[in-house]
């Protein structure tokens, strides 16, 4: 089994206000430190944007509000397991963007980000994802559709992060970008 992740976020302002300058700042090489991390398998690209390739009709959830540009962040990927994806978002350098989201995102009524397993030869889509989104939101985690506070395994079972793991996972990733930025 993969873990798949779906995030999502609306802008304060419009994509381009210069308030978001910092999240367009970092945000190349936040996708870049992903797809280097520890447990990473692959994630979908964007409509209009060279990268990995598109999986389905990219959609938003019903949460999305136009600021006027068409769009509003959101990612799709999968994982190895809950671990890799915590020690990932928690830690390096999308921690850092974390801790700044205040200054580029509305408050979210909505939850920030829904995890799923899927089988092993199965890719999700945007349609799914945003369902599985919707689906945290109207009936909070279940094995179908669920958050870091309320886990479950592949089996459907209550789930607890090792965060030992979650920490070997970071210093690993940590290293791992040190080593690529070298000359």
């Amino acid at each position: 089994m993969r873990l798949a992740l779906f995030t999502f976020g609306i802008f304060r302002q419009p994509a381009e206000h210069s308030v978001n300058a910092g999240f367009h700042a970092r945000n190349d090489a936040a996708l870049a430190a992903a797809e280097q991390a520890d447990g990473f398998i692959a994630r979908s690209g964007y409509d209009n944007e060279p990268g990995p390739p598109l999986w389905g009709l990219q959609v938003y959830p019903d949460f999305y509000a136009e600021r006027g540009d068409g769009w509003s962040p959101e990612t799709l990927s999968l994982w190895e397991d809950l671990e890799s994806v915590a020690a990932f978002t928690y830690h390096g350098l999308h921690a850092e963007a974390q801790r700044l989201g205040r200054t580029w995102f509305v408050d979210p009524e909505w939850p920030p980000y829904v995890l799923w397993w899927v089988g092993p030869d199965h890719t999700p889509d945007w349609a799914e994802a945003v369902g599985r989104h919707r689906r945290l939101h109207t009936d909070g985690s279940t094995p179908d559709a669920f958050n870091f506070s309320t886990a479950f395994n592949p089996d459907g079972q209550a789930a607890k992060l090792d965060t030992a793991l979650v920490a070997q996972k970071s210093r690993r990733n940590a290293e791992r970008l040190t080593a690529s930025r070298a000359p």
